[in-house]
């Protein structure tokens, strides 16, 4: 499993943030049944650029926290080999201010927000109640996996 991270950045991510990323996104393919061989692309931008994004794919102009982009449809057989199976994009500048108002690290905020983007390129959305608690379930027992707790 590889994070393909493309940092837009002037601020570089922890490598103990980028190991604990690689465990989540390894822990939850393969409990999905997907091959290891897999990737995940991960850009890490400003408020300005996800806000261009949003408005282009969501038709919302506004600066959100992470956007996924799944390559891949629930039940699509996912073929053998390197294979990558979507996009994540997290606004750094978001992520901070959200550290900031809800108490914990940044690199918390991070961890949190790509678990989140992986589990949307694994097909869960929190649109209803239920499909909302099976998503925070999952997010937490990955946090947890890596020592991301609140």
């Amino acid at each position: 499993m590889a994070v393909l991270v493309n940092n837009e950045t002037n601020r570089q991510l922890a490598p103990q943030v980028l190991t604990a990323m690689e465990k989540i996104a390894e822990t939850a393919l393969s409990e999905h049944g997907l091959p290891p061989e897999a990737e995940i692309s991960l850009t890490v931008c400003n408020n300005t650029a996800i806000r261009e994004i949003n408005r282009k794919w969501r038709q919302v102009d506004a600066p959100t926290d992470v956007l996924s982009f799944p390559l891949w449809e629930e039940g699509e057989t996912v073929p053998a080999g390197q294979v990558l199976l979507g996009d994540i994009v997290i606004s750094l500048e978001k992520a901070a201010a959200q550290a900031e108002e809800y108490g914990h690290s940044l690199e918390r905020e991070i961890l949190y927000l790509f678990t989140h983007g992986v589990l949307h390129l694994l097909g869960y959305d929190h649109m209803h109640e239920a499909e909302r608690r099976k998503m925070r379930a999952a997010e937490e027992r990955l946090l947890q996996a890596v020592g991301a707790t609140r």
